[in-house]
């Protein structure tokens, strides 16, 4: 599906009115309109929409209410919701207040066309939008795919995505851009030294697998990008209750962002030697689960106390973080859905990430500015090492003290990163709680664009 035109002539005008310029516009209007408008009550609050017909019945043009300033200070992306008023057709932006956001427009607009429609028949807008010549559509276009495949991705149940449905949509996107693809599997990944991710994994029906997909030329600058891809998360022997459970077929955003990230790159061709690991697994429960109180060897030889099966996707990062850290990229990102205390910290819409480097966290924030994805830095607190140091092992996967369970879970992580030039961790959430302005309940990604742009802007010169 398109969400976007060149067909300037034929497009149907979209004036975007706000409270301070209604009276004004109201004025320079003909008779006929400022008649439309007073029998409509059209007054340009937002989201107010008025659909204006020619004398011959058809649409002369559509106006659209911006409301006062502070009402737009509130969300991302309100041009979106005139895609859910307007019959379909191809339609251009013509008029529109001083504030007005263009880049905001096209992406909330492209966005708010997102359906999941895997299990229910939904219909899909067939609207599109002239883009202003200064913007690149074919950009656009690979950050709306890229965002689409992550929703679907974390919105398909468990019982349709495990590891082997992942494993397989991974091969999918290799295969479209001649990517490469290597997977180890079940007792292989002891037999290979990825003793955590098999002991997270092995009480499933399905394997536990890493999944390990590379392209592009060797000699570039090698960007890796590693994803929790815990496809159902039960908490294992440390089961959570049912309220908690219920997302955790989301638990496994991590990977689906990393995903949509990957074919963002790919689409843009950079000049990057991009990897992506993805341990796939499901946390279940049986007579092999892991246990509380055992001990961990992990890939880096470092060991782990177990002191809650309900963090596991810290040790199944870890084994694929080590991996990554073996070739020492220029940059290694990790997202996960980890902690839960990332969300109680910033909410359900900021992406919290961790670095121990000032210029990469400003372009991070800056991009997530420019590009409605907002991020959040946290600190890398040293201090709080002590917290997941238990006296048995060189690790903890589950400090008992509760206090900073996202920056400890990321101190954690840094702990297995040795020779990589630059870490990158994200908290993220992965979920849209009710229905927002282009973002439906139910899966979304979280600081992808940012990435994006962080990526193309810093590691790979770009054909498109």
């Amino acid at each position: 599906m398109s969400h976007f035109s060149s067909d300037i002539e034929s497009a149907c005008p979209i004036e975007v009115i706000d409270k301070e310029g209604f009276d004004s516009w109201l004025v320079s209007q003909s008779a006929y309109i400022k008649s439309w408008v007073n029998e409509n009550k059209f007054q340009a609050n937002l989201f107010d929409f008025l659909i204006i017909p020619s004398p011959l019945g058809k649409v002369e043009k559509v106006v659209y209410g911006w409301g006062a300033k502070i009402d737009r200070t509130r969300d991302r992306f309100h041009f979106s919701k005139i895609r859910d008023f307007i019959p379909n057709g191809t339609y251009k932006i013509t008029t529109t207040p001083n504030d007005f956001n263009f880049l905001e427009a096209y992406l909330g607009w492209a966005l708010s066309g997102y359906r999941f429609a895997n299990y229910k028949n939904k219909k899909s807008s067939e609207s599109s939008l002239v883009v202003k010549k200064e913007f690149n559509k074919n950009v656009l276009n690979s950050l709306v795919s890229g965002e689409f495949w992550t929703r679907d991705l974390i919105n398909i149940p468990a019982s349709d995505l495990g590891p082997e449905e992942l494993e397989q949509e991974t091969r999918n996107l290799a295969r479209r851009f001649g990517a490469e693809v290597s997977v180890i599997t079940g007792k292989s990944l002891i037999e290979q030294n990825f003793p955590m991710i098999h002991a997270v994994g092995r009480s499933s029906v399905q394997e536990p697998r890493l999944i390990d997909m590379t392209w592009g030329n060797e000699k570039a600058p090698k960007v890796t990008l590693v994803g929790k891809g815990v496809c159902f998360d039960t908490g294992g022997l440390n089961i959570k209750p049912g309220l908690s459970m219920g997302l955790m077929k989301k638990d496994m955003g991590g990977a689906a962002t990393v995903l949509g990230l990957a074919l963002m790159l790919l689409e843009a061709q950079l000049d990057i030697r991009l990897r992506v690991l993805i341990p796939a697994v499901e946390n279940s429960i049986s007579s092999s689960a892991f246990r509380p109180q055992d001990i961990l060897k992990s890939r880096k030889g470092l060991t782990v106390e177990i002191n809650n099966t309900d963090a596991e996707g810290r040790l199944i990062l870890a084994d694929a973080i080590s991996l990554a850290d073996e070739e020492a990229p220029e940059l290694l990102i990790c997202m996960a859905t980890l902690t839960g205390a990332a969300r109680i910290a910033l909410g359900s819409d900021i992406a919290p990430f961790y670095t121990d480097d000032d210029h990469l966290a400003k372009k991070i924030f800056d991009f997530g500015e420019e590009y409605f994805d907002p991020t959040w830095r946290m600190p890398f607190w040293n201090p709080y090492e002590r917290m997941i140091e238990p006296t048995i092992a060189d690790l903890d996967n589950a400090p008992r003290t509760g206090f900073a369970g996202s920056l400890t879970a990321a101190l954690f992580l840094r702990r297995f990163v040795t020779t990589s030039k630059n870490f990158i961790h994200f908290d993220i959430y992965g979920w849209s709680e009710g229905d927002r302005n282009a973002r439906p309940k139910g899966g979304v990604g979280m600081a992808s664009r940012a990435l994006y742009y962080l990526i193309r802007g810093e590691y790979g010169k770009h054909t498109r």
